[in-house]
């Protein structure tokens, strides 16, 4: 005969008090008195038939059966919170939780929301600027936006658009350098966020693709994107802008790309959520209104022509 667990409110101010060491903090967090708590854990003891807590002045520590327990009390509890988290989303068709990078956000997201929100205004979006991995379930993420490669196992994974880089600047700059090869005078910024990315993209794959002598790029270096974008559009210099992030400023004149020829890259943005989550009325929403923002650029995105860069050793991470 399996050993029946003891009852979950017991297991739940242990894990209290065993993350705490404290049975008036535990209390707190329960919203219990510290004689019920108290209860609970002398519940659980005699449930054992051993001590979990050593009982001092003012202070409590765990016994060798109280750490052995706490772990897996801490890790069950933080499993079943982020479990009913998940639940309670799936009844949830009013409010999107959205992480993207810093630069998308800034440069893709952010220009259009009010788009989004005029024709939404139902849904209640929540956004994360972060380049870190997520966990849907653990940080309350419905949808991520994620620049690279993949593959996603366990994901809806939705490519969004073919992506590519060109060289782009000011309309005022332009005009000093009418051809590719005239760049070799211009300040060349330098989009380090894109230096994981294989075969490289970078001024030197550009030149090679070109079929132009290699330019030696000695401007100003940037770790994020829409901060290298940014300095091309104060007229710094030359930046080879992505695709999603520099379309809008090309679509609206803020930025040209004279030369008609951009290079290709095997990486691109995908829209990510939770398997069978897809299918949820504002994830829906969302992902519609986003390929619908895509489509409205795509001629102008496509009228570039392809450029492959050179294949080279080395494997994007």
């Amino acid at each position: 005969m399996a050993n029946p667990l003891p009852p979950l409110t017991a297991l739940r101010a242990f894990d209290a008090a065993a993350r705490h060491m404290s049975f008036a903090k535990a209390a707190d967090e329960l919203n219990v008195t510290p004689a019920a708590l108290s209860f609970q854990i002398k519940s659980l003891e005699e449930h054992l038939g051993t001590a979990l807590f050593r009982r001092l002045n003012r202070a409590v520590e765990l016994t060798e059966a109280g750490r052995a327990l706490a772990p897996d009390a801490k890790v069950a509890f933080e499993t079943l919170t982020n479990g009913w988290r998940a639940a309670q989303r799936t009844q949830d068709h009013q409010s999107l939780a959205v992480t993207a990078g810093p630069a998308f956000t800034a440069k893709w997201l952010a220009p259009r929301l009010y788009a989004f929100a005029q024709e939404h205004p139902e849904i209640e979006l929540r956004f994360s600027a972060s380049l870190r991995l997520m966990d849907f379930a653990r940080d309350n993420i419905d949808v991520a936006i994620r620049f690279g490669y993949g593959p996603d196992p366990g994901l809806y994974a939705l490519p969004m658009a073919t992506e590519w880089v060109t060289p782009v600047m000011v309309p005022e700059m332009a005009a000093r350098y009418p051809t590719p090869e005239s760049l070799r005078g211009a300040v060349l910024i330098i989009d380090e966020s894109i230096e994981f990315i294989r075969p490289t993209v970078d001024w030197a794959a550009w030149s090679a693709a070109m079929q132009l002598p290699p330019f030696t790029a000695a401007g100003p270096r940037f770790s994020q994107a829409d901060h290298a974008i940014d300095a091309a559009l104060a007229g710094i210099g030359v930046v080879l802008g992505r695709r999603a992030l520099v379309i809008k400023d090309l679509a609206e004149g803020r930025l040209v790309a004279p030369y008609g020829k951009a290079l290709a890259t095997g990486a691109g943005f995908r829209f990510l959520c939770q398997e069978g989550a897809e299918t949820r009325p504002q994830i829906v929403a969302f992902r519609d209104w986003m390929l619908r923002e895509i489509d409205k650029t795509s001629a102008l995105a496509d009228s570039f022509e392809m450029l492959k860069p050179a294949a080279q050793g080395g494997r994007a991470e």
